[in-house]
């Protein structure tokens, strides 16, 4: 089996060439349930901070939401393959998604010797979005994203921070929105 020394320095390469840029992570699936693996993807973001990279971890949560709204006895309708998103399951979405997981990841983050922030994008008007009516179906509080604005996370960069993004932001008439 290959070492540690052995992989970093085949990656070599690659972190010179990456160094100081922004990278943006999708975290979901099979990577936030099974808790091993969960470990090795927060020890990996942490690693690439710190061999000058910068990480953005921008997460789901799907299976917590639909657990979530089990508990408060809805079910869960999807359209598409997207969840239809009522003013009382969107609730539900910010509750688990902003609060609950967001913060669960940055103190994963933490553990492993990172500095993180939790974040939403409300924060700092950080994710712009519409409602979403694919194939003219309105499947409720879900966006689209129109625009992000970046400046926050570059903040957060400079001062050597992780910033760990929910994809729950609000729309132009105020209302939240749940980012598939």
């Amino acid at each position: 089996p290959r070492t540690r020394a052995q992989v970093l320095t085949e990656a070599l390469p690659y972190l010179r060439r990456y160094a100081g840029k922004t990278l943006v992570i999708k975290y979901g699936g099979a990577a936030m349930v099974d808790e091993t693996l969960k470990q090795s993807v927060m020890q990996d973001v942490v690693l690439m901070h710190y061999v000058g990279l910068c990480p953005v971890l921008v997460h789901g949560g799907g299976p917590e939401i639909t657990e979530a709204m089990k508990k408060t006895g809805k079910e869960p309708t999807f359209i598409n393959g997207l969840r239809q998103t009522d003013q009382e399951t969107v609730e539900i979405v910010e509750m688990v998604l902003a609060g609950k997981i967001n913060k669960g990841i940055v103190s994963l983050l933490q553990r492993q010797g990172g500095k993180a922030v939790g974040l939403s994008g409300k924060d700092g008007d950080l994710i712009e979005a519409r409602r979403m009516r694919p194939h003219g179906v309105d499947i409720g509080y879900v966006g689209e994203i129109t625009a992000i604005n970046p400046e926050l996370l570059q903040i957060l960069a400079r001062e050597g921070y992780i910033p760990v993004i929910s994809s729950v932001t609000v729309g132009p008439d105020g209302e939240t929105l749940n980012i598939n």
